[in-house]
C-alpha cells in the first residue's frame, strides 16, 4: 500500500518499530533548558553577520576539561556556520526570555540581523558572537569535535569563557512542545 502526504513520515515505523511521532511523543516528556546558540560569520560580508538558534538539546560533558555539547539539524543554517566557524556562544535564557527564544525558533523566520536588531547583547570577547543581555549564563566555546548522530550532528566545545550576567530569574524550560516556567 502506498500512502502520501505531509503524515506520512511520522506514520510509517523504521526498522526497529518506533515511529517518528511516537519517539517524538517520548521525548517531549523530558524537560529541557532553553539556550540561545549564536555566532559571527566573519564570512559575510565586510563586517561579517550574526547567526542565532534557540536549542533545548545542550548539555555539560566534561568538568576536566570543560566541555558542553549541543545537538544541531544537519544542513542548517547554524550547523554550516559551525563547520566553518570554531568559536561560538550560547546564552542560557532566562523564563523572562522566552520571546528570545520564540524569534530564534520560527521557520520561515526573518533574516538574522533583523533578528538581533532589538534584542540587548553583548560580543563575546573571545568568539565575538552575540551573547544575550540579562540571560543566566554565557558561554564562549571552540569546537573541539563534531559527530553525525543521525540527521543532527553534535557539536562538542570547549568552554573558553563564562559569563553570569543576571542571577535573576528562573530559568526557561521546554516540556511537553511548550517553553515553560519552573513552579
Amino acid at each position: 500500500m502506498t500512502t502520501s502526504g505531509p503524515d506520512t513520515a511520522t506514520a510509517i515505523p523504521h526498522a526497529e518499530g518506533v515511529t517518528n511521532e511516537e519517539f517524538r511523543a517520548a521525548m517531549s516528556r523530558l524537560s529541557a533548558g532553553v539556550v540561545l546558540v549564536t555566532a559571527h560569520d566573519t564570512d559575510a560580508g565586510p563586517k561579517g553577520e550574526d547567526a542565532g538558534m534557540t536549542a533545548t538539546a545542550f548539555l555539560s560533558v566534561s568538568l576536566d576539561p570543560p566541555l558542553v555539547m549541543v545537538s544541531l539539524r544537519n544542513g542548517s543554517r547554524m550547523d554550516d556556520l559551525l563547520t566553518d566557524e570554531p568559536v561560538w556562544g550560547v546564552s542560557v535564557l532566562s523564563e523572562s526570555q522566552r520571546h528570545i527564544a520564540g524569534r530564534f525558533a520560527m521557520k520561515g523566520r526573518i533574516s538574522d540581523r533583523l533578528l538581533f536588531e532589538d534584542i540587548p547583547y553583548t560580543r563575546g570577547e573571545v568568539s565575538g558572537a552575540p551573547l544575550v543581555g540579562g540571560a543566566l549564563a554565557t558561554l564562549e566555546c571552540r569546537t573541539e569535535q563534531r559527530v553525525v548522530a543521525g540527521d543532527h550532528t553534535l557539536v562538542i566545545g570547549r568552554v573558553l569563557k563564562v559569563g553570569l550576567p543576571s542571577g535573576d530569574g528562573d530559568p526557561l524550560m521546554y516540556f511537553r512542545g511548550r517553553y515553560r516556567q519552573l513552579d
